[in-house]
């Protein structure tokens, strides 16, 4: 409670470099990052923050709270990854408030160190593409553009997304992109608005959408993925509650409990750049789900 007070004193009228390099942060960043790793973890904040002029008027409690969950779950905050992002929100409360949003291909590097994913794949279905979707045996027909220039340039009509396991279990599904619009409209309370991602990159939070909706249902999670879901679109708060300010979050409830695993982590070497259409093949094989693995989000809020 002591530290959760001289953070939350911290907060107020403090820059960000001096927040983070206070000691009462310092000795967060020791327990979850570890000192050896604090000083990139630190300036990946930064860099993350002056790239966007208005994370620089959010509080440095929620950037840091946030970036520290991206850490625990080991992505990155560089925009050029895209695994995950801080995005400055004007709460109720005054300032403004940093949330951890999730990236689409956060999602892909998390379901890869589940070990449990053979292919991922999520596409943009562009005008004529489209054969037939069958709902029912999830098989899909298309005749894709071939000339990627002028694919990049067409319509987008719908969106695909498909996942196997190593042991051959298979799930597809198919959104038209009207679907998606009015999935968005429905669900993001901030679609309308410019700076809205749905606005600037209306394509990347399609993707993300379906990988959600098809791992979310189907998919096996490992711990990791559940708390990527469950702080999805959140502002932390100190005390590691929080506060959502766009979709419902995914809960963990017994109805679910069986899609969760905990694994034994495999090492993914860092990606420089992933493509829009992710195919993911030839993947290891499943690990061990006897060897429990260590969630290192335990230290996270001092618990």
């Amino acid at each position: 409670m002591a530290l959760q007070n001289s953070l939350q004193n911290q907060t107020q009228n403090q820059g960000l470099s001096a927040y983070l390099t206070s000691d009462a942060v310092r000795k967060r960043i020791n327990d979850v990052v570890g000192g050896k790793d604090g000083q990139r973890f630190i300036s990946s904040i930064v860099s993350a923050v002056n790239a966007n002029e208005l994370l620089k008027e959010c509080t440095p409690q929620s950037i840091f709270s946030a970036a520290l969950l991206g850490e625990s779950l080991k992505l990155s905050p560089s925009p050029q990854l895209g695994q995950y992002y801080l995005v400055p929100f004007n709460g109720k409360e005054k300032g403004k408030n940093a949330q951890f949003q999730l990236g689409y291909k956060g999602y892909i590097q998390l379901a890869i160190r589940s070990g449990q994913y053979k292919k991922l794949n999520v596409l943009a279905i562009k005008e004529g593409e489209l054969v037939r979707f069958d709902p029912l045996t999830e098989e899909i027909e298309v005749n894709l553009i071939e000339d990627e220039e002028v694919r990049e340039e067409a319509k987008t009509t719908g969106y695909y997304a498909m996942f196997e396991y190593t042991n051959g279990f298979r799930k597809a599904i198919y959104w038209s992109k009207k679907k998606m619009e009015a999935h968005a409209k429905k669900y993001s309370k901030s679609y309308c608005k410019s700076s809205s991602v749905w606005q600037t990159n209306f394509d990347a939070m399609a993707y993300k959408t379906m990988l959600r909706q098809l791992i979310s249902k189907w998919g096996i999670m490992s711990i990791d993925m559940v708390s990527a879901l469950d702080a999805d679109m959140a502002v932390i708060n100190e005390d590691g509650t929080k506060n959502y300010v766009d979709n419902a979050s995914y809960t963990y409830t017994e109805s679910n409990k069986e899609d969760v695993i905990e694994v034994k982590e495999v090492k993914v070497e860092q990606e420089t750049e992933i493509p829009g259409q992710m195919d993911i093949t030839d993947f290891p094989d499943a690990v061990n789900t006897e060897n429990k693995a260590k969630d290192p989000r335990a230290a996270l809020f001092g618990n």
